[in-house]
């Protein structure tokens, strides 16, 4: 079997025994004491079975299994025990979460049937998760997809998003930035939602009367509703649903949620995404960040902190590592990055600055200008070891 095992116990002696009855069979590590069971699990592992010893000086069988699951859960956990009393064996239970709870001297038949019944136990778990995210990765491609297909423009301005928050949740080390991600790119897909005279008025930089101004602020809850019925992406969706809320509790949705009550991701887009509109708006770089602070209440003050000090984020792409050339449409090939937004002929962006064309969307791209256009010629960066 190519998954290991790991025993943990106090006992050289024991150790030695395990390692010499199952190496045969089985991929065996063995660890003298908790301490050096959890190193083992965090420098060699993952371990597909974990087997410990209740009595252990420093840090019993129950409190390592306990750490145990907190640094890796797939593993299965199995508890052995010299003295099997109905609280000891209860605990193990309840806080280990043991699969099995054998007493010493466990006989090797049956020390043999649990291990194995433990790694079918560890693969059906593994497997179960590799579906759920590849299900996960695979429904988020296809709302992106149809998203670019839908609407190029709000895709090319979701692409400048994530990058923007990428920068910021990296500087912040944010432990989610998978789902900021995410939200950044799927954050408008209820705009899908919106009726296309609306969304020609807001291209347009035309007026919304009251009853439009309500669809558009509504985008928000669309998308949210739409993600939240995806497993594992409910915190995505309540990124999006707050993603145009003020620090101080105004704005959309009405309620009272405000301050950091505001999920991190909702705050670092929330910067971003206004930043960007500044940049639409035909500001500067300069004005716009000046902009911002003019209105600081809006936004969480760590976050607005750390995109002042992030010049990359607000200065074009970094070009001194290749050349920036102007090329014709017809010559855009895959894995090109971009120096320059590529626009509409209308002046539209349909991909961001700083952007690498995969060979899916130069398709699209290449649909669109067919039918509506595409402004040449388009800027690329060339690095001197590309052909």
């Amino acid at each position: 079997m190519e998954e290991r095992v790991l025993f943990v116990d106090d006992d050289s002696n024991v150790l030695e025994a395990y390692q010499r009855k199952l190496q045969h069979v089985l991929r065996v590590r063995t660890a003298e004491g908790a301490h050096a069971g959890l190193r083992e699990i965090q420098e060699k592992g993952p371990f597909a079975v974990v087997v410990a010893d209740m009595h252990m000086p420093l840090m019993n069988g129950i409190e390592f299994l306990k750490k145990v699951r907190e640094i890796a859960p797939d593993t299965v956990r199995i508890m052995l025990t010299g003295n099997a009393d109905i609280k000891t064996a209860m605990e193990a239970v309840n806080e280990g979460c043991v699969f099995r709870f054998l007493t010493k001297p466990c006989p090797a038949a049956l020390m043999g049937e649990s291990l194995i019944a433990a790694i079918k136990q560890y693969r059906l778990v593994t497997a179960e998760r590799e579906v759920l995210e590849g299900t996960l990765q695979g429904t988020a491609e296809l709302l992106i997809e149809v998203l670019s297909w839908a609407n190029p423009e709000i895709f090319g301005r979701a692409v400048h998003l994530r990058n923007m928050a990428r920068a910021i949740s990296a500087k912040m080390g944010a432990g989610n930035a998978w789902e900021i991600d995410l939200a950044a790119m799927l954050g408008q897909i209820g705009m899908l939602a919106i009726p296309p005279e609306i969304l020609a008025k807001i291209s347009g930089v035309e007026s919304l009367d009251e009853e439009e101004r309500r669809s558009i602020e509504s985008v928000p809850a669309i998308g949210a509703e739409l993600l939240e019925r995806i497993p594992r992406l409910e915190n995505v969706a309540r990124i999006v649903m707050y993603q145009n809320k003020n620090f101080d509790g105004t704005g959309f949705p009405h309620d009272n949620v405000a301050g950091k009550e505001i999920p991190l991701g909702s705050r670092v887009l929330k910067v971003a995404a206004d930043y960007l509109q500044r940049r639409a708006e035909g500001l500067s770089r300069t004005d716009s960040v000046k902009a911002l602070a003019a209105q600081a209440e809006k936004y969480d003050p760590a976050v607005l902190a750390v995109f002042f000090k992030m010049p990359a984020v607000v200065a074009p792409p970094e070009t001194d590592k290749g050349k920036v050339i102007s090329i014709a449409f017809k010559d855009l090939g895959p894995g090109t990055t971009l120096a320059a937004p590529i626009l509409t002929t209308q002046g539209r962006t349909l991909v961001a600055r700083g952007t690498t064309v995969t060979s899916a969307y130069l398709v699209r791209l290449r649909k669109y200008a067919a039918v509506k256009g595409i402004r040449e010629p388009i800027e690329v960066i060339v690095h001197p070891e590309s052909d």
